[in-house]
């Protein structure tokens, strides 16, 4: 072959691998020597590329075109769950031949099959050549997982630059509803009305919902208190007319251009229409500066009115979302969001304490579900229970009364905060969940000893709680008392393990994924019925045979390792891939709330970039390892 078609050989390979991981990223001397060293074969459907019986793996191959079936040597079991696929730009037997020892698995041609094939020895010489391939081959998933929060970094930072300057679009800005009446209010109302809701204007508005007028707590001084005008008179008569209006799309720029031509501290926000949508503030401006961990706590600490409260949740969604433009880990967002949720939590009690009087019981507030675990999203309900203490003196159905009363109005305060009430009444309103230590303790012996359906969905839920107000030492011993039981009856575990491995990896032996058939969703994965849940149903059951007390997902998967002889590199992975998934519906969660609709977890793994790809089905593979874990240790 001459140099000019060997040059343009070279020259499409390169342009090839550049499309994928980790070549994408490669230095371009290794890059350049990887495509003059690879050649290119075939092989035809049904062919086995790679087995166990082909000896030592002298050849390292990128597949460039078709699919690649892998089943792991000794699996008897054909289903699509036993298996996984490869696409083009995906390597193979990386580590056998790293380790110059035979695949462990079985390479099928599922159709037609060209790979890329570079020889051992050139292998060796490009991971010597290249830091990025030898980083990659030794950390496959970590690199991986490095490259996609790269991506997702710059993405977001771009989206914060955007937010938090003066191009911010006045929608984005408005935090509330605004607070109107009509022109014939007597003014006292609509000063009452100021004070209750916290605010410093109030907008009159006609019945067609056109702004009239502004009347502002200046206002109240100065045209009814020094001139000594009546309360009664209507609030037409002390309102500023003709307040300065803008459209809903302009931006923050344009609202302070407004506020310093007209010498006005507020500028209101109307529809095509000219109907009133909103009110931007001059404080509004100046808190488009990145809000901050200590503002947020401040605000939370000092609030004496949920409204208050409201606003410190809406700054913890988008601090939230600044740590994922600074490219902070799912592990440590979920538990910054769960940390802060806490807190606030907390604060709702407190208030709502002073108007109910609890004196004299021992009781605590848990926290149940994704919030017990420390891993709360920013699409989250309310899961939420009560454990108290009953002397003999006291009035067991008096005591549940007052209780329940006070966890009324604490829901009540959660979901006007941003916290919906739980559809499935998991909530401590709920008689049911509010409980005296020992019905709590008598409610968990009943699911460990009748293991049916229900009793282990409780399980799922309940048995991942955490105290977050009260007597801490409560929630100690129920936790002792539930790791006592559950260590002590195997049929109950070996019931678990059956209910988390019932769910499998969407992993499919034709196309990457199993998508999901559902006529409303065609062509997408459900990422935490499906990605999250797996991770999450396995470390339950290893924390509760282990005597771990932990909670949280990851805490319970490295607790448990030690006790169970789980390799740390098998940790790390299964830790890295759930913390992918957990990222992954973050992102998508703020991506569908930015456009108006309710924030869920269903992806479309055809949306997704090579990269994410990549990773998911990779995370995915690590949840049918810690499956398969828990079916040979409970032989099922």
């Amino acid at each position: 072959m001459n140099n000019s078609a060997t040059a343009m050989l070279v020259s499409a390979t390169i342009e090839f691998l550049r499309s994928y991981p980790p070549f994408d990223r490669m230095e371009q001397e290794a890059l350049e020597y990887l495509a003059e060293h690879v050649k290119l074969a075939y092989y035809p459907k049904g062919s086995v590329i790679v087995s166990p019986e082909t000896g030592v793996v002298r050849v390292f191959r990128i597949l460039q075109r078709g699919k690649v079936l892998v089943r792991h040597a000794g699996e008897s079991n054909v289903m699509e769950q036993s298996m996984l696929t490869l696409g083009p730009g995906e390597g193979f037997s990386i580590g056998s031949v790293a380790a110059q020892r035979p695949s462990t698995s079985f390479y099928t041609a599922l159709g037609d099959v060209f790979c890329y094939e570079l020889l051992a020895e050139d292998f060796f010489a490009l991971m010597q050549m290249s830091s990025v391939l030898n980083i990659f081959c030794t950390q496959y998933l970590s690199s991986l997982l490095g490259q996609s929060r790269q991506q997702l970094q710059i993405h977001f930072s771009q989206h914060i630059a955007e937010q938090q300057t003066m191009n911010s679009s006045l929608a984005s800005i408005i935090k509330r509803d605004p607070v109107t009446v009509t022109p014939d209010t007597p003014s006292r109302q609509a000063i009452e009305t100021m004070v209750s809701c916290n605010i410093g204007s109030i907008i009159v508005i006609d019945t067609d919902q056109q702004p009239l007028g502004i009347f502002t707590q200046t206002d109240v001084l100065t045209r009814i208190v020094l001139p000594g005008e009546s309360l009664d008179t209507p609030i037409r008569s002390f309102m500023s007319p003709g307040p300065v209006t803008l459209p809903i799309v302009a931006n923050a720029y344009d609202a302070a251009l407004a506020m310093a031509t007209h010498g006005v501290r507020h500028v209101l926000t109307v529809d095509e229409g000219g109907r009133l949508k909103g009110i931007v503030s001059e404080r509004d401006l100046f808190t488009l500066q990145r809000v901050g961990l200590r503002q947020i706590r401040q605000t939370i600490d000092t609030a004496t009115s949920i409204e208050m409260l409201l606003l410190a949740s809406q700054d913890v969604r988008q601090l939230s979302l600044n740590m994922l433009a600074q490219g902070v880990g799912a592990e440590q967002i979920t538990q910054f969001i769960s940390a802060l949720n806490d807190t606030l939590t907390r604060r709702i009690i407190e208030l709502n304490l002073d108007k109910h009087d609890l004196e004299g019981i021992e009781w605590a507030w848990l926290s149940f579900g994704s919030e017990g675990r420390d891993e709360q999203t920013f699409t989250t309900d309310q899961d939420n229970g009560i454990v108290y203490i009953c002397t003999d003196i006291m009035d067991r159905e008096q005591t549940q009364l007052v209780l329940l009363e006070f966890a009324r109005d604490v829901n009540a305060d959660l979901d006007k905060c941003g916290f919906p009430f739980c559809t499935g009444n998991i909530m401590a309103s709920n008689p049911q969940l509010c409980l005296t230590l020992e019905e709590w303790d008598e409610k968990f012996d009943h699911w460990i000893r009748t293991p049916e359906p229900q009793a282990l969905l409780n399980a799922t839920i309940f048995f991942d709680f955490r105290p977050l107000f009260g007597k801490f030492n409560l929630a100690d011993r129920m936790r002792l008392a539930l790791l006592r039981r559950t260590r002590n009856t195997p049929i109950f575990l070996r019931m678990m393990v059956g209910n988390a491995i019932s769910v499998v990896p969407p992993l499919g032996m034709i196309r990457d994924f199993v998508m999901d058939t559902d006529p409303a969703r065609p062509g997408t994965i459900d990422l935490k019925k499906y990605g999250t849940r797996l991770f999450i149903d396995a470390a339950r059951v290893f924390a509760l045979a282990n005597n771990v007390s932990a909670t949280n997902t990851v805490q319970r998967l490295k607790q448990s390792a030690p006790t169970m002889n789980l390799p740390p590199d098998e940790v790390a992975a299964a830790v890295d891939a759930f913390n992918f998934i957990q990222l992954m519906r973050l992102r998508h969660q703020h991506a569908e709330q930015t456009q108006g609709r309710a924030g869920d977890n269903v992806i479309r793994p055809d949306d997704l970039n090579e990269v994410d790809r990549r990773i998911l089905k990779e995370a995915l593979r690590q949840a049918r390892k810690l499956q398969k874990r828990l079916k040979l240790d409970y032989q099922l």
